[in-house]
């Protein structure tokens, strides 16, 4: 690639130019990290060992939290060492592996959003057949399918960006490298690859949101006809998958349904879709639950009794 544009490295502005906002950045978002990876680390090994949260729903929790972690390992180690940086640069092919990363880990979040919507739908709307259905094979064949579609996803945006010249200027008013980002750098007519751009994160991130959103209001409408205890049961669980899809999706609409513009606000809104929302992913679904709760004391418990051996 070096070969064939003239540049070679990409500059990051970062969040702020201010030093004394960057420190305290860089300490807020070590801090963060940190809590990212424990934090969904300890809900990954919580199911694991745990053989009462042996069902398909933490399965897929499970899945989406081991996510969580590589999702937002493309970004936050790169923007908490660019806060003590004086050059923000990374190289083109770091870049594009950046992005690729990016949205591959992005799109598995949404399949598996999906995933587990749709055995929030079979739980509550098909009780009866829900075991049959969501057997471990069908499980497993989903989180493939996620995966899969995640590098579908990924692959295209790659394809799109890849072969766009870069000749200069080579500054990218952002803290990662993102397809909007890198348009508006390219020195060649981006409209038709924005378009499809948009075709593939923006509308799909429309179309699944929309979809997810109806689903839950048609088992909203099921819950009539459960007990007062199902209803409260099935209430709390569903409520923490809208919350997460709502908080993930809400910003990914607003970013990639627009072509090519750059607004100054999306540097705020991609800290809270790359480092909030994994961060609090594993703090809604364990207070709403408790399975996970009680499964969690038990594995403190258990792990204070073999340190005390």
């Amino acid at each position: 690639m070096a070969d064939l544009f003239n540049v070679t490295e990409f500059i990051f502005l970062g969040l702020s130019p201010n030093k004394e906002v960057q420190r305290v950045c860089f300490v807020l978002f070590l801090l963060l990290y940190m809590a990212i990876v424990l934090g969904n680390l300890l809900m990954v090994v919580t199911v694991a060992v745990s053989r009462n949260l042996g069902s398909p729903m933490y399965f897929f929790l499970s899945s989406l939290s081991f996510v969580e972690i590589c999702y937002s390992s493309t970004t936050a180690p790169k923007l908490i060492l660019d806060l003590l940086a004086e050059m923000k640069s990374i190289s083109v092919w770091g870049c594009m592996t950046q992005l690729f990363f990016l949205h591959y880990f992005g799109g598995i979040e949404i399949f598996l959003l999906t995933v587990m919507a749709y055995d929030r739908y079979v739980a509550i709307c098909k009780p009866l057949h829900y075991t049959s259905i969501m057997n471990r094979k069908v499980c497993i064949v989903l989180v493939g399918t996620a995966w899969t579609g995640g590098f579908v996803h990924s692959f295209a945006q790659i394809v799109l960006i890849f072969p766009l010249p870069f000749c200069g200027p080579n500054t990218i008013d952002h803290y990662f490298c993102d397809v909007l980002p890198l348009l508006k750098l390219a020195c060649s007519d981006t409209f038709l690859i924005g378009l499809l751009i948009v075709a593939n994160a923006g509308t799909l991130s429309v179309i699944i949101f929309v979809v997810l959103l109806a689903s839950y209001v048609v088992i909203l409408f099921h819950l009539r006809t459960l007990s007062a205890e199902g209803r409260r049961k099935a209430l709390s669980t569903c409520g923490s998958h809208v919350t997460v899809v709502i908080l993930f999706f809400g910003p990914c609409v607003f970013i990639y349904s627009r072509r090519s513009d750059t607004l100054p606000v999306d540097k705020m809104i991609a800290v809270f879709y790359t480092v909030i929302t994994p961060l609090l992913n594993p703090l809604i679904y364990s207070l709403r639950s408790a399975e996970v709760k009680k499964a969690m004391k038990n594995l403190w418990f258990r792990t204070m009794k073999a340190d005390e051996k």
